[in-house]
C-alpha cells in the first residue's frame, strides 16, 4: 500500500503540472500545439530525450536483456545514440527551419507542401495513427504490468492491482494534464519526468545490484551479480548476426515519429538544437546500460526472480524483491515517469494531426477559426485514439519490446520518403504514393505472418536462400525487407514519373 501510495501522490504531482501550464495557456491552438514556438535548449533537450525514452527503454530492454542476454544494448542503444542525434541535424533542423518559414503544425502538411499533392495527405494521416497507436501500446501495457507486480500483495492476497486498471489510470492521468497544458504542459512534464526517470534510474540500478551482490562496493556487486549469470546471457549468442544487424536500421524511425516533429517546431531557434544533438547520445547510455544490466542479472539465481517471469514483469518484480516499501514507490514512480514522458506527446501529437490535417485543411484562408472549438476537437480525438489503443492492448497483450520494434519498423519504412523530400529534388508525388503503400502493405503481410506479433523470432526470409551449402540471403528482422522495398519503389517510381514543377523545386531548393 506504500508503493501504491507513492504512485498515487506522483501522480496527482503530474495532474498539479498540467494546471500550472494552462495558466500560461494563450487561447490559441498553435500555443496549445507548438507553445508558439517558445521552447528553449534545455526544455527541448528533456522533451525530445523524454519521447524517445520510452517504456521500451525501461521495460522492454531489461525483459529482453532477461530473455536475451546482454547483446540486447547493441541491438538498439548503441546505435540508436548516434543514429538520433543525425537525424536531429540531417533530419530535425531542415524541417524546422521549413515549418517556421511556411508555418507548418504537422509532417503531413510539409509533405502535401513539397509534393504539391493533397492526396498523399490522406493516405499518410491513417498510417501515422496507426503506427501510432502500436507505439502508444507499449506504454499502456508497460505502465499496468509494472504497477502490477510492484503492487503485489498489498491487498493481502498474491495479487496487486490490476494492470488493466492500472493503464487505464495512467491513460487519464497523461490525457488530464496533456488538455489542460497542450504542448507548453506536455513539455514541462517531460522535462520533470525525464529527470526523475533518470535519477531514479540510476538510483534504481544501485540498490538492486547492492541487494544481489551483497557488499558495499558498486564495481564488486557488479562482478559478483554478473558471475552468476550463466555465460550465454554474456555474450551475443542468442541474437543471429544477421538479425542483430538488420537493427541498425531501427533507430531511423525517430525521423519519421511525428510527436518528434511536432517537438522539433517548437524550439525557438536553429540554436536550440545544439544541446540535445550534443547530450542525447550521453543520455542514451546513462538509461539503456543500467536497464540492460539489469535484466541480464534477472536470469540469475541470486536475483529472485523465478524462471519464465513474463518479459514485460522483469523490471517491476525486481523493484519489488530489493527495494523497501517507499523506495520502491519512489523507484515505480520513475519508471512510470518514462513511460508517461512519451505517451503526452503522442496523444498531442494524433489530435494535432487530426485538426490541422483533417478538420481544418480545407478551410479557407479567410474563413475564421473557432480557436476553442479547434481545441476541443483535437481533445475528442485524442480520447477516441486512446480508447482505441486501452481496447487494443487487451485484445494484444505482446511483449513491450517487440511490440515497439514492430511499431518502430513501421516508422523506418517511411524514412526514406522524409529524406528523399528534404534532398532529393526529383521526388515525386507518385513516387511518395507509391512508397507509402509498399511500406504498408510489406508492413502488414510480415505482421501477419508473425502471428500478428506474437512470433519475437520472426525473420525474413523465413528460412536461408542457399546456393549449394553457401548462402546467400541469410534471415533478416522484417525492418530491412520494408526498409528495402520502400526505397526502391520511392526511386523507381520517382524517376518514371513527371519531375515536380519548376515552382514547388524554387519553393524548396532555392539552388535549382
Amino acid at each position: 500500500m506504500i508503493q501504491l501510495g507513492v504512485v498515487f501522490v506522483y501522480l496527482a504531482l503530474l495532474v498539479g503540472l498540467g494546471l500550472s501550464a494552462n495558466r500560461l495557456f494563450r487561447g490559441t491552438a498553435k500555443d496549445y500545439m507548438l507553445a508558439s514556438y517558445s521552447i528553449g535548449p534545455f526544455l527541448l533537450l528533456m522533451s525530445l530525450f523524454g519521447t524517445t525514452m520510452t517504456a521500451f527503454a525501461l521495460v522492454g530492454s531489461t525483459g529482453k536483456a532477461y530473455q536475451l542476454g546482454v547483446g540486447v544494448y547493441g541491438l538498439l542503444a548503441s546505435a540508436s545514440g548516434i543514429v538520433h542525434s543525425l537525424s536531429f541535424v540531417v533530419i530535425g533542423v531542415p524541417l524546422w527551419s521549413l515549418g517556421r518559414k511556411y508555418g507548418y503544425t504537422t509532417q503531413i502538411q510539409f509533405f502535401r507542401d513539397r509534393l504539391d499533392n493533397n492526396f498523399i495527405g490522406y493516405l499518410l494521416f491513417p498510417i501515422l495513427v496507426f503506427l501510432v497507436i502500436g507505439y502508444l501500446m507499449v506504454g499502456v501495457l508497460a505502465g499496468g504490468a509494472v504497477v502490477e507486480a510492484v503492487t503485489a500483495g498489498a491487498f493481502g492476497g498474491a495479487g496487486g492491482v490490476p494492470s488493466q486498471l492500472a493503464s487505464a489510470v495512467i491513460c487519464g492521468v497523461v490525457l488530464t494534464y496533456v488538455f489542460f497544458g497542450g504542448m507548453r504542459g506536455t513539455a514541462w512534464a517531460n522535462a520533470f519526468q525525464t529527470i526523475v526517470f533518470m535519477v531514479l534510474g540510476v538510483v534504481t540500478f544501485f540498490v538492486i545490484a547492492k541487494a544481489i551482490g551483497g557488499s558495499s562496493s558498486l564495481i564488486e556487486n557488479m562482478r559478483i551479480a554478473t558471475q552468476q549469470v550463466p555465460e550465454i546471457q554474456l555474450a551475443r549468442a542468442k541474437v543471429p548476426p544477421s538479425v542483430f544487424f538488420s537493427f541498425l536500421l531501427i533507430p531511423l524511425s525517430v525521423g519519421m515519429f511525428p510527436h518528434i516533429f511536432q517537438h522539433w517546431l517548437t524550439a525557438r531557434s536553429a540554436n536550440a538544437f545544439k544541446l540535445p544533438i550534443i547530450v542525447h547520445p550521453i543520455f542514451i547510455l546513462i538509461v539503456w546500460l543500467p536497464c540492460v544490466l539489469l535484466g541480464v542479472w534477472a536470469s540469475g539465481p541470486e536475483s529472485g526472480i523465478p524462471a519464465g517471469t513474463p518479459a514485460n514483469d522483469v523490471l517491476g518484480a525486481l523493484v519489488k524483491e530489493h527495494a523497501g516499501a517507499w523506495l520502491g514507490g519512489l523507484l515505480t514512480a520513475g519508471i512510470l515517469a518514462a513511460i508517461m514522458s512519451s505517451l503526452d506527446s503522442q496523444f498531442l501529437c494524433v489530435g494535432t494531426m487530426f485538426t490541422e490535417d483533417i478538420l481544418l485543411h480545407n478551410k479557407r484562408a479567410d474563413e475564421p477559426v473557432d480557436e476553442a472549438k479547434t481545441v476541443k476537437a483535437a481533445g475528442g480525438f485524442i480520447i477516441a485514439v486512446v480508447a482505441a489503443t486501452y481496447v487494443l492492448s487487451l485484445l494484444l497483450p505482446r511483449s513491450v519490446f517487440d511490440l515497439g520494434v514492430w511499431s518502430f519498423a513501421g516508422f523506418t519504412g517511411l524514412f526514406p520518403l522524409v529524406f528523399a523530400a528534404i534532398y532529393w529534388c526529383r521526388l515525386t508525388a507518385a513516387g511518395a504514393i507509391a512508397s507509402v503503400l509498399a511500406t504498408l502493405g510489406t508492413w502488414l503481410v510480415l505482421f501477419y505472418r508473425s502471428d500478428f506479433g506474437a512470433n519475437p523470432r520472426y525473420s525474413f526470409p523465413e528460412a536461408p536462400i542457399k546456393i549449394g551449402e553457401a548462402t546467400i540471403i541469410p534471415p533478416f528482422h522484417p525492418v530491412v525487407t520494408i526498409f528495402a522495398l520502400s526505397t526502391l519503389v520511392l526511386v523507381v517510381v520517382s524517376l518514371v514519373t513527371r519531375p515536380p514543377s519548376p515552382k514547388t523545386l524554387q519553393r524548396f531548393f532555392s539552388a535549382v
